[in-house]
């Protein structure tokens, strides 16, 4: 296995001082930024030429973060996340302490729990959520592996991660559901 330490250090210390991160995900490769950092939000929206009002996902480590994230979620929620048996992006009501521009005008939020060994250890080591927005221009088709990423993306970002730039396995993009207060679960994306 490749080692990610080099990565992560690099990744991390961008990732504080408000840059942007170009990474592998358990799903596609993402654009990434602090998610509690207003600016760093508004710079991935540059690089992806994305509208503000198309609201991103937000990686976290631990199902048992969502809690911090998310007023009023379902008793059963961390259940419910852990039953998932593929990366799926949950959107849920009622986000709580993102900047305005992170969340979506009805107030709500996308969240995945990682899987990936990459991510996880990034997320753990940064202390904090991370933006995870496919590395496309917005309306560009989502490149499934890093050597599909187009060189504008690559050259706007602060920090291209090393690891898996020559893995050509395919990922599909997450399941996205929506999930209201009484943990009923509506499908927005297969």
């Amino acid at each position: 296995m490749v080692d990610f330490e080099d990565d992560i250090k690099r990744c991390v210390n961008i990732l504080q001082n408000g840059g942007t991160i170009l990474y592998p995900t358990d799903t596609v490769w993402g654009i990434g930024c602090d998610a509690m950092n207003e600016a760093a939000v508004e710079k991935v929206f540059a690089i992806k030429q994305r509208l503000k009002e198309k609201s991103m996902i937000i990686l976290i480590a631990d199902a048992r973060d969502i809690l911090q994230y998310v007023a009023a979620p379902p008793p059963d929620i961390i259940a419910i996340i852990e039953g998932f048996d593929k990366p799926t992006t949950v959107v849920y009501d009622n986000a709580l302490g993102f900047p305005d521009n992170v969340v979506n005008k009805d107030g709500s939020i996308a969240i995945r729990i990682t899987t990936d060994p990459f991510c996880k250890a990034l997320i753990k080591r940064f202390r904090k959520p991370i933006i995870s927005t496919s590395a496309n221009l917005s309306g560009h088709p989502t490149p499934s592996i890093y050597k599909m990423i187009s060189k504008e993306i690559i050259d706007g970002v602060d920090y291209a991660v090393k690891y898996r730039q020559n893995d050509d396995t395919i990922h599909a993009p997450s399941t996205l559901v929506r999930l209201d207060d009484e943990g009923n679960i509506q499908v927005l994306r297969k």
